[in-house]
């Protein structure tokens, strides 16, 4: 009897003190909502973000805590378009999600017409409708972009960021116009309300980009990458043309944008696990014995388990071979940027939305432990 009791203790001990997961052993997230003004003036805003999402991405993706790079979710939403049938002219574009081709296809998307934009009434909707993490160690922003007065339309800015601080989500606000303008029409009042960041932009000008030598390889590389992906399900073909179709939106911004977006594509935030199987399978999403026959790629179809398994394993083999050439020549990019970027004026660059949402970003992240390659 003895010996049973001492038995059920040994294993019940033993059931308690296995290692638990502890909030600290997760990756923080990163949560960052964007509400651009869609308005008739706002041509050259939604250029320049459409040009600077994968710069922003891979900033994200350089951070870490204790190691480990954050979780990024985005969100997008425009507003002050007449072509929005809502009250207020607000429009949801996305929820805060990890899938940055469907952000890419969203912002891509994005068209401008004219209306009247409530910048209090499109915050209300972001605190109120998305899904914000309540862990304290989490990162929550959001970046309203325009350039009308802060204080238009029918709810009062001051009430919904009071709200917004009792979140901890950090509202930053970017003025598309003269900076003391934008003082005047309290977008830098708005900004302070969170401890947020006020930034005033040239929205019309183009953002200028550096090619570099190592941009056509990169994008050689890019290409080989995307053959290691092999879609599954009802939305293989579909997701799988979808990122064929974000690398051309990359492309046609030129060589930069796509190379930022190849780098972005060889890093942990870009995950595909809901249709790919490399992705699905390492993430848990999925396993080969679990998907019907129809539901699997044609490459597959017919093979044993064995054959079907050595074929993944292969792909993720190439992935990670793709990935970090990819990871190894951004860098070298990079360096090469930085020291053209010594050539030019200081006073000579101005702020454009990303380089501003990035600043921000970095100051904030850095405040709160993350650190920054």
């Amino acid at each position: 009897m003895k010996t049973t009791l001492l038995s059920l203790i040994i294993c019940i001990s033993s059931f308690s003190f296995a290692q638990p997961v502890h909030p600290s052993d997760e990756s923080r997230k990163i949560q960052i909502a964007i509400l651009f003004d869609t308005s008739g003036s706002m041509d050259g805003l939604i250029e320049q973000a459409k040009s600077t999402i994968w710069k922003i991405v891979n900033i994200a993706s350089k951070m870490s805590d204790k190691g480990k790079a954050p979780q990024l979710e985005i969100a997008l939403y425009d507003y002050g378009n007449d072509e929005i049938k809502t009250p207020n002219w607000i429009r949801k574009r996305t929820d805060l999600i990890a899938d940055l081709d469907s952000i890419s296809g969203q912002l891509f998307s994005l068209k401008t017409n004219g209306g009247t934009e409530y910048c209090a009434a499109v915050i209300e909707s972001s605190i109120n409708d998305l899904k914000w993490s309540t862990k304290p160690t989490d990162l929550r922003l959001v970046y309203i972009a325009g350039n009308e007065p802060f204080n238009q339309g029918p709810i009062d800015y001051k009430k919904i960021l009071k709200i917004a601080a009792t979140k901890d989500i950090i509202v930053n606000t970017i003025y598309c116009g003269p900076y003391d303008q934008g003082v005047k029409e309290f977008w830098y009042d708005g900004a302070q309300q969170t401890q947020g960041s006020y930034f005033n932009i040239e929205s019309n000008d183009a953002i200028k980009h550096i090619d570099t030598p190592y941009d056509k390889e990169i994008i050689s590389a890019n290409d080989s990458l995307n053959k290691t992906y092999v879609g599954y399900g009802r939305d293989g073909l579909y997701r799988a043309s979808k990122q064929a179709t974000e690398d051309q939106n990359a492309s046609s911004k030129g060589y930069a944008v796509m190379s930022e977006r190849a780098e972005a594509k060889s890093k942990s935030n870009y995950k595909n696990g809901s249709w790919d199987l490399v992705d699905g399978i390492e993430q848990g999403n999925v396993k080969l014995d679990s998907i019907r026959v129809e539901d699997l790629p044609a490459e597959l179809k017919g093979k044993t388990k064995e054959e079907q398994t050595k074929y993944i394993e292969n792909k993720k083999m190439e992935r990670t071979k793709y990935q970090n050439k990819i990871g190894e020549l951004s860098k070298k990019r990079e360096e090469y940027i930085a020291e053209e970027m010594k050539k030019i004026n200081e006073s000579d660059a101005k702020k454009d939305l990303g380089s501003a949402i990035i600043e921000s970003l970095v100051a904030t992240a850095q405040k709160t432990g993350f650190t920054v390659e």
